[in-house]
């Protein structure tokens, strides 16, 4: 089938996580791990990704589209990104490039309704008042972790669609929230049960149910799926719900994350 390749999208990356509690975005401490200063969090090139899918498909997409994303290689304050969307099998693939190459790739895509899962697979949880050092046992397959319900205000909604330089004019003219603020509920998921050191949001899959609305109240429902190694790395996956209002399913989302970096036993951060 013929393939359409869509106007680039660029942006100027904004690693706007320096004060997080996550270290691998602090200059001093990245570099610790062999990189060239504080990394773009990978919720964020993700929102850049979101870009060409909501050019393309519109409200649609975010009501019930879906989207991957796979992180490459660092993406650092200031660099200029080019997000490159080619149309093809009734879908975009999603290369995302700097300077120094292909930094990540995905696609996205808008099938037909489904139905929202049950909410049987899915409880809710508070998290713990003092969080457990995040390990093997307390992020072990079968784990139930929740956020503290988040409003998500009109001042966050601009202030994010600021910080990620989003345009397109959907968010702010139907008091939407931008899908990358979504997905960092689902690092919230980790960071609110669990203390961790400096870790890597390493890709997503995503299925939207429905447009998440300046105002609404979001939580998360999540459930770790597995906890491995790969290439020396501790990973984890996630299986996360999120909800509006506590009743109403707005995506599910496949997260996987390095909660502790190979490096981190030759490193003091």
């Amino acid at each position: 089938m013929g393939e359409t390749l869509l106007a680039p999208y660029r942006v100027t990356a904004r690693n706007i996580a320096i004060a997080s509690e996550n270290k691998i975005h602090d200059d001093a401490v990245a570099r610790q791990f062999g990189f060239a200063g504080g990394l773009v969090p990978g919720v964020e090139v993700y929102a850049y990704m979101t870009h060409a899918a909501v050019e393309l498909w519109g409200r649609a997409w975010l009501e019930h589209g879906t989207a991957e994303c796979r992180f490459l290689k660092p993406i650092y304050d200031g660099e200029q990104v080019k997000v490159t969307a080619t149309v093809t099998d009734g879908g975009l693939d999603l290369a995302v490039e700097t300077e120094a190459g292909l930094c990540a790739s995905g696609r996205a895509g808008l099938p037909g309704g489904a139905p929202a899962p049950s909410f049987d697979d899915f409880q809710p949880v508070v998290p713990p008042a003092t969080r457990p050092a995040a390990d093997e046992q307390t992020l072990a397959p079968g784990t139930r972790l929740g956020i503290a319900p988040f409003r998500a205000t009109a001042e966050f909604a601009a202030r994010y669609l600021a910080d990620v330089a989003e345009m397109h004019p959907i968010y702010a003219r139907d008091g939407l929230c931008h899908p990358g603020i979504l997905l960092r509920l689902c690092n919230w998921a980790l960071t609110q049960n669990v203390v961790l050191g400096p870790w890597i949001h390493a890709g997503s899959t995503v299925r939207n149910f429905a447009v998440a609305r300046v105002g609404d109240e979001l939580t998360v429902r999540a459930l770790v799926a597995a906890n491995y190694e790969r290439k020396g790395h501790r990973m984890v996956d996630l299986d996360a719900l999120i909800l509006a209002n506590g009743h109403m399913p707005v995506a599910r989302v496949a997260h996987t994350a390095i909660w502790r970096p190979r490096q981190s036993a030759s490193h003091t951060t």
